[in-house]
């Protein structure tokens, strides 16, 4: 998989990746599944943390969504190697609302945050996932 890099002004932290793009929070959402599709991942949990707050705490919060992203293939081969990384799994992608038009999308650096299980035989294909990530923060 070819290299893709985002500029360094976007990786906000040591544990992820950061971009801000002029689109609606729904249309940022589509454009996400869209792009993952492309790197042969998929959506498997969709966490609305502003309707979680409302209703079990009555507190208003902006539009704020956490994307599980999984490649079933990557999975496998990590959990077959550290059966606890499964912890760390899926990929989150937090979308986050900034104004009507402009959505903060987040993408965790999965070398930065497995890295913590020091195994080197799974290094190879955490970067292979970091790389994939990366195109689709650079693609939307």
């Amino acid at each position: 998989m070819q290299n893709v890099k985002i500029d360094p002004a976007e990786q906000v932290d040591s544990y992820c990746y950061s971009r801000i793009v002029d689109m609606s929070f729904d249309d940022t959402i589509v454009r996400i599944t869209e792009e993952l599709k492309k790197v042969e991942f998929g959506v498997v949990t969709e966490i609305n943390v502003a309707d979680i707050l409302k209703k079990r705490m009555d507190v208003a919060f902006r539009r704020y969504t956490i994307l599980g992203a999984c490649n079933p293939a990557f999975a496998l081969k990590i959990i077959s190697e550290e059966p606890r990384a499964g912890t760390m799994l899926p990929c989150s992608i937090v979308v986050q609302e900034i104004t009507k038009d402009s959505v903060e999308v987040s993408v965790i650096d999965p070398v930065a945050s497995l890295m913590a299980i020091k195994n080197e035989k799974i290094l190879p294909d955490l970067i292979d996932v970091q790389q994939r990530l990366k195109k689709v923060l650079a693609g939307i």
